[in-house]
C-alpha cells in the first residue's frame, strides 16, 4: 500500500501537447451537436450537493469561520457529453468518439496494450471568472467510480494515496477552440502542487494535451474581459444554448430570461475525451471480473484507521457519503491545498481578479 505521507500528486508521465486533435468536419459536427440538443446546465449544477463537495474536489480548505456557499463558485461554464459508459450518444459522432488517433495516443502515453473509450464531455463558455485554485479530476478504483460515488470522494480517495493499488489506469485528451486574446489557457502541475506549473496559452485553437488529469493537478483559466466575467442574473440553474436571433451565436439563460448574449468569437470550447487504459490482458481480467473491488465500508473503514494511526480526532459517522463535517474532515486532512507557485501571467484566484 502506498504511503500516504510521502505520496505525491503526479501523472505517470509528462502531458503531451498535440496539435489537429480534429477535423474540420469533426469539429463542425461536434458544434451542430451542441447547438441542437441544448440547452446545457452549469458544470457546478451537475456533480454537487453541497458547497463542501465542491470545496473537496478543488484544492484546499477554506479560511477559519467561512461557510462556504455555492454562490462562492459560481462561474459560467457549461457541461453537456457526446459520450458516456463507452455509448456514443450521438451516433454522428461515433468517429470521435470511437477515435482511433486518441487511443493510439493514450496507448503510447501509458506503455499500455489496450484503450477503451469511457466518455466524452465538453465545456463550453464565454467570458468567465475561475475559482478553481486547481484540482484534480474525479479518480476512479476498482469498485469506485462515478456510477457509485460522489467526485468529491474520488477525489479524495485520490489525493490521500491509500488507494493507489486499486486505481484504475485513465488517460484523456482535452482540446481547445478559443479565439479569444484575453486568458483562457490550461495550467498544469506535472511535477506536483509544489513544483513548478506549466501552461498551454490561449489563443489556441485544436490544440490539446494527453494526460492523466485523475494525477495531476490543473485549472482552466479565466477568460474574456473582467467587466463580463461573472453575467448579472447568474444562478446555479443558469443554462446555455444556442442564441436563435444569431446564426453562430450562443446566450446564457436563467428561469427563461436571456442575461448574456456570446458571439462565437468570444466563446471557448474544451473538448475533454477519456480512456480507461489496461496494461495487459491480466489487468483488463482482474478489473473485468470484479475479484479485487472496493466497497464504501472498505474505503471509510480505510480513512477511519488512517485518521487514528495520525490521531486525528473524529465522531463516526452514520452516513459518511454526504455528512458535511466529514466531508470537512478529510479535506483538512488529505487535501494538499492550492499549489504553491502560479504562473505570473495566470495568479491563483484572488490574485488573478486584481490582476485582470
Amino acid at each position: 500500500m502506498t504511503d500516504a505521507n510521502s505520496f505525491i500528486i503526479r501523472p505517470v508521465a509528462e502531458p503531451q501537447i498535440k496539435d489537429d486533435v480534429y477535423t474540420a468536419d469533426q469539429y463542425r459536427r461536434m458544434v451542430s451537436t451542441i447547438r441542437e440538443n441544448g440547452p446545457w446546465k452549469m458544470v457546478l449544477a451537475q456533480h454537487f450537493k453541497s458547497a463542501d463537495e465542491v470545496v473537496a474536489t478543488m484544492s484546499g480548505e477554506m479560511p477559519e469561520g467561512v461557510e462556504p456557499s455555492f454562490d462562492m463558485f459560481l462561474t459560467p461554464n457549461f457541461r453537456g457529453y457526446f459520450g458516456q459508459n463507452g455509448v456514443c450518444l450521438y451516433p454522428e459522432l461515433d468517429d470521435v468518439f470511437f477515435n482511433s488517433q486518441h487511443m493510439a495516443w493514450v496507448r503510447s502515453y501509458w506503455n499500455a496494450d489496450y484503450a477503451v473509450p469511457e466518455s466524452m464531455n465538453f465545456i463550453i463558455q464565454g467570458s468567465s471568472r475561475n475559482t478553481d485554485p486547481a484540482h484534480l479530476d474525479g479518480t476512479s478504483f476498482r469498485g469506485i467510480d462515478r456510477g457509485n460515488s460522489p467526485v468529491w470522494l474520488q477525489n479524495m480517495m485520490g489525493k490521500s494515496g491509500l488507494f493507489q493499488n486499486w486505481m484504475v489506469k485513465k488517460a484523456q485528451v482535452i482540446a481547445w477552440f478559443y479565439q479569444g486574446t484575453i486568458g483562457g489557457g490550461f495550467t498544469y502541475w506535472p511535477d506536483g502542487p509544489e513544483a513548478q506549473p506549466k501552461r498551454l496559452t490561449m489563443p489556441s485553437w485544436n490544440r490539446g494535451v494527453v494526460t492523466q488529469n485523475e494525477m495531476m493537478y490543473h485549472r482552466g483559466e479565466a477568460c474574456g474581459p473582467m467587466d463580463k466575467r461573472m453575467p448579472e442574473g447568474l444562478a446555479f440553474e443558469s443554462l446555455w444554448a444556442a442564441d436563435p436571433a444569431v446564426a453562430d451565436g450562443w446566450q446564457i439563460t436563467t428561469d427563461g430570461r436571456v442575461i448574456e448574449r456570446v458571439s462565437s468569437e468570444e466563446t471557448r470550447l474544451m473538448l475533454h475525451w477519456t480512456a480507461s487504459i489496461y496494461q495487459d490482458l491480466d489487468e483488463m481480467k482482474l478489473i473485468f471480473d470484479h475479484k479485487d473491488d472496493l466497497t464504501h465500508d472498505q474505503v471509510f473503514a480505510m480513512f477511519m484507521a488512517d485518521l487514528r494511526k495520525r490521531g486525528v480526532a473524529f465522531a463516526v459517522p452514520t452516513d459518511p457519503l454526504s455528512d458535511r463535517d466529514f466531508v470537512r474532515l478529510l479535506t483538512k486532512t488529505y487535501d494538499p491545498g492550492r499549489p504553491a507557485i502560479y504562473p505570473a501571467e495566470a495568479p491563483g484566484p484572488h490574485e488573478e481578479q486584481i490582476a485582470a
